[in-house]
């Protein structure tokens, strides 16, 4: 890469916001005026950039936000950057402001944004932040620790009550194209089974599970339901309701929704979100652009943002072979 005189970089979340993003950004302003750099804050990701919707950023402005949910610059979905006008408006944006690097954090939709601006010559690093944990390039991204804890949580407290009324209960989890969070919850929550879109499961297979819970004597089954899980949880439930004095269980379901995306970062994201954050701005002083700042191995890892959502990471199925066998 050309060498360029760095002085000033700008920071944006982007897309689903989740526990970890104010961290983050907390870390990337924290480590850039370190190393002796001016911050720009997005508001509201794209969208803002587009619109020039900036705040400068100091070390006050970030102060006390580490253990709050969500994301105090804000974030939106952006349509018209996913066309080359907007894209070009964009940029023009980070030039007006003499802006001379950007770090954009979150899934898949804001890295291929943070590409598009990579292959237009901006220096970009993309930090992965999406509790679908579906981009390529880390273990981890942040955010999923404590979406799965807060999941994990609400199946415990159903389980309580499922237990004291002899309920079945059809918990929904988000994941409208990956199973991540119902599959790992489910089996972290001892579920009796879990439904995710990858994994082709019938509607008499899950009145069977139901069927063989009651006859086992259990004082109730919990089933995990990906949202992006076919036929869907409410063809389901209205299947599984016509049904319920033969399967001896009354059936009950709760969808978790937004719930999963809010809530004080727990430790491990605070400190992964810390870690990437610091190490982003690290390799954009390094002269190292169109990358994606990852975890892999317990260690961070640079990806280059082509690889980095060359496709969505699927979900590890040796792990839905060991929530059958401890569904048993």
């Amino acid at each position: 890469m050309a060498d360029i005189d760095l002085k000033r970089i700008a920071v944006l979340t982007s897309g689903g916001d989740g526990p970890g993003l104010n961290p983050c950004i907390r870390a990337v302003t924290r480590m850039a005026l370190h190393v002796g750099l001016e911050v720009i804050g997005v508001q509201r990701g794209y969208s803002g950039l587009i619109s020039g919707s900036v705040m400068k950023l100091d070390a006050r402005s970030v102060g006390g936000i580490i253990g709050r949910g969500g994301t105090f610059l804000g974030t939106a979905r952006c349509p018209d950057f996913y066309h080359e006008r907007g894209q070009r408006e964009a940029l023009r944006a980070l030039n007006r402001l003499d802006v001379d690097g950007l770090v954009v954090i979150g899934g898949n939709g804001s890295l291929t944004g943070a590409l598009q601006l990579h292959r237009m010559g901006f220096p970009v690093v993309g930090i992965p932040a999406t509790i679908d944990n579906d981009v390529n390039g880390t273990d981890i991204a942040v955010g999923v620790d404590t979406a799965l804890n807060t999941i994990i949580d609400a199946i415990d407290r159903i389980k309580d009550t499922a237990s004291s009324h002899q309920r079945a209960f059809l918990i929904e989890t988000m994941g409208r194209d990956s199973g991540y969070l119902a599959l790992v919850s489910g089996l972290a929550g001892g579920a009796e089974l879990v439904l995710i879109p990858e994994v082709e499961t019938t509607l008499e297979e899950v009145e069977r599970t139901i069927e063989e819970s009651y006859i086992k004597g259990k004082a109730h089954c919990i089933i995990v339901v990906a949202e992006g899980w076919k036929p869907g949880t409410r063809v389901l439930v209205d299947y599984l309701q016509q049904r319920q004095e033969e399967l001896g269980f009354e059936i009950r379901v709760t969808a978790l929704g937004h719930v999963q995306r809010g809530g004080k970062p727990l430790a491990f994201d605070r400190l992964l979100a810390t870690r990437l954050g610091a190490k982003a701005v690290e390799t954009i002083v390094a002269g190292q652009y169109g990358v994606m700042v990852g975890w892999v191995g317990n260690q961070s890892a640079l990806t280059p943002l082509e690889e980095a959502v060359a496709f969505q990471k699927a979900v590890d199925l040796e792990l839905r072979k060991l929530s059958e066998a401890m569904e048993k």
